[in-house]
């Protein structure tokens, strides 16, 4: 049976779409058949990240329209064998909670994990969606807003049920632990009020690869938390240590 991670936060530019990315590839690279579906439509960006923007034949509004079924559409990264993207379609398209559940039973037997890229923001039609998820990870940084935001969100999460949530700290640097903003991890997860699974620094060489689609470097920092993640999500324990750059 094929494990659906949602991975969702409460406002832009806390890193969803690069935390998908790295847990995807790492899930891959432990030998795990993975998708990541992207629903940012009209601002997708997994295709830039894994360096195959000028292979992209087919997205998810593709597979709305009926044009080409799930599977067809599915485009395969090369830096990791085992992971496969289907991309957000370029223009705003409608969808509803009920397709993006569709295409997931379509192609479950196919894949060990399918991670679902929310698009960020409070409303109904990501927590409809997320509610299918079988664990919810809720992404923040040490932004004082986001943390609030993924506060709000969580707590909506659980007041619908939705009691598997895991909490990812992101953009995690010395600057920022125990200066005014923040003065440690624990003050982040008490105040979302979601266990922790993992944390990732602030670093610059994973930014550089995602940015120019390369591969994430193997002594990247980030790369490391991100294998850690993916090894916990499997059931695995993994001790959790916070190393920033």
């Amino acid at each position: 049976m094929s494990k659906i991670i949602a991975v969702t936060s409460g406002k832009g530019g806390t890193g969803k779409s690069t935390v998908c990315a790295g847990i995807g590839y790492t899930l891959a690279k432990q030998g795990h058949r993975t998708l990541i579906i992207e629903l940012d439509f009209g601002l997708r960006c997994l295709d830039i990240i894994f360096g195959v923007e000028e292979n992209i034949r087919y997205d998810l509004g593709d597979v709305l329209s009926g044009k080409k079924t799930a599977l067809e559409a599915v485009a395969q990264i090369p830096m990791a064998s085992n992971l496969n993207i289907l991309c957000a379609p370029k223009t705003l398209t409608a969808v509803s909670a009920e397709q993006i559940v569709d295409i997931c039973r379509s192609v479950k037997k196919y894949f060990e994990y399918i991670i679902i890229d929310t698009g960020a923001g409070i409303n109904s039609h990501v927590f409809d969606i997320v509610e299918q998820a079988n664990l919810i990870l809720v992404i923040s940084t040490p932004d004082p807003v986001c943390i609030r935001d993924a506060s709000l969100m969580s707590d909506e999460f659980y007041n619908r049920g939705n009691k598997s949530q895991r909490l990812i700290i992101n953009k995690i640097s010395k600057k920022i632990i125990g200066a005014e903003l923040i003065s440690n991890l624990d003050e982040i997860i008490d105040k979302v009020g979601v266990q922790l699974i993992g944390v990732i620094p602030d670093d610059f060489k994973m930014t550089v690869a995602t940015g120019k689609g390369n591969p994430i470097p193997t002594d990247s920092e980030a790369l490391r938390a991100f294998d850690a993640i993916s090894k916990r999500l499997g059931g695995e324990f993994v001790p959790l240590t916070v190393k920033t750059v």
